[in-house]
């Protein structure tokens, strides 16, 4: 069942207001990173655990920056969506993505089904370590 323009406007109220607490995030988390250098976390005579430390806290810092931009370009995309009335489309079968699904994941693409096969696929081309 297609989205009527109440649920439309809520998801899209929800988009907005989820894309401007992750931006404003992503710039106390990236302005953190900047003050918190290596010698400031590690401190001024380093041995290799302290560096080790500090290294693990940068990775982990990274990590979480990647992962938050990478939903603000897929809330950027939601955003594109709704404007070009595809919002809540799958992407691949072109079958509604039901309401529930998208109050969970705001910028989901694909319906539940196409997702799980979308995984499925994908995580069989990972690189095993």
């Amino acid at each position: 069942m297609a989205l009527n323009q109440e649920q439309l406007s809520e998801l899209q109220r929800a988009v907005v207001r989820r894309h401007e607490v992750l931006g404003a995030e992503l710039r106390e988390d990236a302005e953190r990173a900047r003050e918190n250098v290596f010698s400031a976390v590690a401190g001024p005579g380093t041995d290799s655990g302290d560096a080790a430390q500090a290294d693990l806290l940068a990775d982990i810092s990274h990590a979480e920056l990647s992962r938050d931009l990478l939903e603000l370009r897929e809330l950027d995309a939601a955003k594109e969506r709704l404007r070009n009335g595809n919002y809540g489309m799958c992407e691949d079968c072109g079958g509604d993505i039901t309401l529930e699904r998208l109050r969970a994941q705001l910028a989901a693409r694909r319906c539940f089904d196409c997702q799980n096969s979308y995984e499925r696929l994908h995580a069989s081309r990972e690189p095993k370590l």
